[in-house]
């Protein structure tokens, strides 16, 4: 991997985490701030997976919500990273012993194992699983899934658009091809996988043109170096259009269509995820999924402020504000924090909004944004709902269907066509 692409991974990595020291004055997601603060303070441990702060996705909203809570509602938040996935279950168990936090935030489905172990045995310790679930339902463990298939969809639909105008432009000819730069085989990448190959097979039967579709799991999230060199297979391979679904390591991915596009010839365009991504290089990232981690995080903490706690699955999807397509005000604000932070010299939030609207007016034209409109009118409806499948079986299954064009063989309700 280049030196240089190296060095802005990093770079970009401690930068985001002190940005993210600045949200208390997070406006433009905020739920407003109760009037009183509660008699004890209220203490949270907010437990990430091994990458930890810095990936500019799934961790770092992960913080993001948590400082809004502590900001909001006067509560005291610790965070840790485990050393490795081994540490788990004894600092968890080292944390549920000591008793000094009224909550437990979970980060990530690696630790799913790790609260199996723990939870029952210390039945006065509340826990909350963000983005995974046990498969067992305790009255002191909350879990708070995503649909991620609905927001997978609607960047389906959007990246083979972009591949489309890609293709016009450089002349190139057959098949429109889209990929992914995706992390481990867990759940909640099966459920990205299904929605994403299903807008990109959506917008195939709308249109009628061939999209080619392509899949990368690297095995890890915290691996700028590998995530560069699965997105430079991808694009010797002719796709043009890359999504990233690997926290850090999907930083790579940015960084090699970057450099694709500095040496000319076909150009290329990235897709971010969880965060508003696009600052990062508005000129080749023209659009981020939303999967607000943030709200998860936050929503569990105000349980326990407020006394609403309820032990179970909770999921949050398009309806409710959990996942979705970041708008140009998610963009600015994201913006916003790498002006203040120093990272963008010389450049202003209105700078990149402006850069990020231009390339959405170039590579998402009209008809695709109606078509991903409609896709989520229908989600939202509750016309179409996707299936969750249970075993690596099940998924395979239905991406198998799916590449053969049965956009059916996904849902759980509803048919299309």
């Amino acid at each position: 991997m280049p030196r240089r692409a190296i060095s802005r991974s990093v770079v970009i990595a401690a930068i985001v985490v002190l940005a993210l020291i600045l949200v208390g004055a997070f406006i433009y997601y905020g739920r407003a701030p109760p009037t009183q603060t509660p008699a004890r303070q209220v203490k949270v441990a907010v437990l990430f997976d091994v990458g930890g702060e810095g990936d500019l996705s799934f961790n770092d909203m992960a913080a993001l919500g948590a400082r809004r809570a502590a900001s909001d509602f006067g509560v005291k938040v610790d965070f840790t990273t485990p050393r490795s996935s081994a540490d788990m279950v004894p600092l968890l168990e080292k944390l549920s012993r000591e008793g000094g936090y009224d909550l437990l935030v979970l980060v990530g489905f690696l630790w799913t194992d790790a609260l199996n172990k723990t939870a029952d045995k210390f039945p006065q310790q509340k826990y909350a699983l963000i983005d995974a679930s046990t498969g067992i339902v305790r009255p002191n463990v909350v879990e708070i899934l995503f649909r991620e298939q609905e927001v997978g969809a609607l960047i389906g639909v959007i990246a083979a658009g972009m591949a489309r105008e890609l293709q016009r432009e450089s002349g190139e000819t057959g098949p429109l091809r889209v990929g992914s730069v995706a992390g481990m085989s867990i759940p909640p990448l099966w459920r990205f996988h299904i929605g994403y190959l299903f807008g990109a097979k959506y917008f195939e039967a709308k249109t009628g043109a061939k999209v080619e579709f392509y899949w990368t799991y690297t095995g890890k999230f915290d691996d700028p170096a590998l995530g560069y060199s699965a997105a430079n297979t991808l694009l010797a391979q002719g796709v043009r259009v890359l999504y990233g679904l690997a926290g850090l390591t999907h930083v790579g991915m940015f960084n090699a269509v970057i450099e694709w596009n500095k040496k000319g010839g076909p150009r290329a365009l990235a897709i971010g995820q969880d965060a508003s991504q696009e600052w990062y290089s508005p000129r080749d990232i023209p659009v981020s999924g939303a999967k607000r981690v943030d709200v998860a995080v936050y929503t569990a903490i105000e349980m326990v402020v407020k006394g609403t706690w309820r032990g179970g699955i909770h999921v949050l999807g398009i309806a409710e504000g959990g996942v979705g397509v970041w708008d140009l005000d998610g963009v600015r604000y994201f913006a916003e924090i790498a002006v203040k932070t120093g990272h963008l010299k010389g450049v202003t939030a209105d700078d990149v909004v402006k850069a990020v609207d231009e390339t959405r007016k170039k590579y998402i034209k009209d008809d695709v944004w109606k078509l991903a409109k409609e896709l989520e009118d229908m989600i939202k409806r509750g016309e179409i709902a996707f299936k969750d499948p249970r075993s690596p079986e099940e998924y395979e299954s239905i991406v198998k269907e799916l590449e053969r064009g049965n956009l059916n063989a996904a849902l759980a309700k509803g048919r299309i066509g």
